[in-house]
């Protein structure tokens, strides 16, 4: 810190990094820097896409105000800036006379075009530019096979990926230490806009969204290591019990660090008892998954808009707007499937067993274009990540690297018995299923017409009637796909 030289201030611009602590960049900034003004763009076009949603809108601009709130007291002040990104850090650069700026690169194909953009105009005015891993444990470059190419499996890119941690591990950037002494100073930050509403920008807000700041993020990761990491690895799949960590949108938004869970998860792994031990490196394996598919999209950044396997692109999708719309309005007559759209559109998560269940059946029993599903999903999560949202639905549609044979179709009745046995989740978002026997209330077209009655639910009126019939359904998935793959492609890794 001490070589820092005199009166170089540096412009740290976050993005999909709202925290202080282990940020690489600000730790980066803070280390070279005798002056640091933390900045974030506000960028009206990209508000205006229609991929964006009011979930992922809300927690951003929440975790601004945290930030702002934090670095003002500490005398300094979050940079809120509107407009162009070029344009609007040109200008901070120029009224505070940086002399530098520092980012955590996004592998995104958008991001990675304009930070590309930002990056040139800065330098051809002057200033140095660097950019740092940050939003995964490994970079997708650190992570390789032998002969240098990119993992297409996820067990093998597992295994190399644990034995990196262990001899390389990436411990947690001490940024908040660092940053003691360099925040530039309030008053000369100048020209910053409020905190944005979502609803200046027309999107909705609802106390249901998941909340995103940097304490709050702590707080989780500290209850869940307590809690539900003890039993994680069954528990996590019952979308009744809070038996996931529920820190997707924090690490979407950056409110807290990957080395961070990590780093805690591996420490209380090591104090604990075998069975403790193995959920929580359960819990780590998800973290794996998360890298893995930011890999894919860095390697392979095509399946932003195709599916990975060539094949694929001529699957013959129906084109059915209404069965489509069925589905988003969680009305398909299948409950566990309707549960969870309903928990998705009210509240903006959706449990990640459910995320599979509802993949699957848009993709396998409706045969709906998985880019379709996707795109929903896209803008009513606040989780929305192109990387694992992207490799998720190509893993249910069998269209993606490391992805389920085609020929193994959720049945989504198996599936509610077996993860929601007494209709406990199912019949929350449902209610009009509240008074159905928990024998009837993952299949209720099977009751009798005087237990309908009796339960206040008609078959058909109150609640649909299944939109297809899973054996029919599968058959002609499994038909359309082998046709279309060949009798191998579904198995192939």
């Amino acid at each position: 810190m001490s070589g820092a030289p005199a009166g170089h201030t540096s412009i740290v611009w976050l993005r999909r990094d709202l925290r202080l602590s282990d940020n690489a960049a600000l730790y980066e900034a803070c280390s070279k820097s005798e002056r640091v003004c933390v900045a974030f763009v506000v960028n009206p076009p990209m508000l205006r896409d229609p991929s964006m949603g009011s979930p992922i809108v809300c927690a951003f601009f929440e975790a601004l105000g945290a930030l702002r709130e934090d670095l003002r007291a500490r005398g300094s002040d979050l940079a809120i800036l509107i407009g162009d990104f070029t344009s609007e850090l040109r200008s901070l650069a120029k009224r505070i006379e940086a002399r530098a700026m520092y980012y955590n690169v996004d592998y995104e194909p958008a991001a990675v075009r304009r930070d590309a953009t930002v990056e040139a105009a800065l330098r051809a005015d002057g200033l140095e530019v660097a950019a740092f891993v940050d939003h995964v444990y490994f970079s997708a470059g650190d992570v390789l096979q032998n002969n240098g190419s990119p993992y297409r499996v996820f067990t093998p890119y597992k295994r190399r990926w644990l034995d990196l941690r262990t001899f390389s591990p990436r411990l947690p950037f001490p940024s908040l230490r660092a940053l003691e002494g360099r925040l530039l100073e309030r008053l000369l930050i100048g020209g910053t806009a409020p905190v944005p509403k979502a609803e200046d920008f027309g999107f909705s807000n609802s106390a249901a969204y998941p909340h995103a700041t940097e304490a709050l993020a702590h707080l989780r990761l500290r209850d869940f290591l307590d809690g539900p990491a003890r039993a994680y690895q069954i528990d996590r799949n019952i979308p009744s019990l809070d038996g996931t960590s529920r820190l997707s949108h924090h690490l979407r938004a950056g409110t807290i660090g990957v080395r961070t869970c990590v780093e805690q998860a591996v420490s209380r792994a090591r104090s604990s008892g075998p069975q403790h031990r193995e959920s929580i490196e359960t819990w780590i394996a998800e973290l794996v998954w998360r890298d893995f598919y930011q890999s894919v999209l860095k390697w392979f950044p095509k399946v932003e808009n195709a599916p990975f396997l060539l094949a694929a692109q001529n699957v013959p999708w129906r084109s059915d707007q209404s069965d489509f719309s069925t589905w988003c309005d969680g009305r398909t007559g299948y409950p566990i499937v309707d549960a969870a759209m309903r928990q998705l559109n009210e509240t903006g998560w959706m449990h990640n067993r459910l995320r599979m269940i509802a993949a699957s059946f848009l993709s396998k029993h409706l045969l709906i274009d998985w880019h379709s599903g996707e795109r929903y999903f896209h803008r009513q999560l606040a989780d929305a990540d192109l990387a694992q949202n992207n490799g998720g639905w190509q893993w249910a549609a069998s269209t993606g690297t490391d992805a389920v044979p085609y020929f193994r179709i959720f049945n989504p009745v198996a599936q509610g018995k077996r993860f929601d046995p007494a209709g406990t989740f199912v019949k929350h978002f449902i209610p009009e299923l509240a008074n159905v026997p928990t024998k009837y209330v993952h299949e209720p077209w099977m009751m009798p017409p005087l237990l309908q009655a009796a339960s206040g639910v008609t078959i058909g009126r109150e609640y649909p009637a299944p939109i297809v019939v899973h054996n029919e359904a599968r058959s002609r998935a499994i038909h359309v796909f082998k046709s279309t793959l060949g009798s191998s492609a579904g198995a192939k890794k």
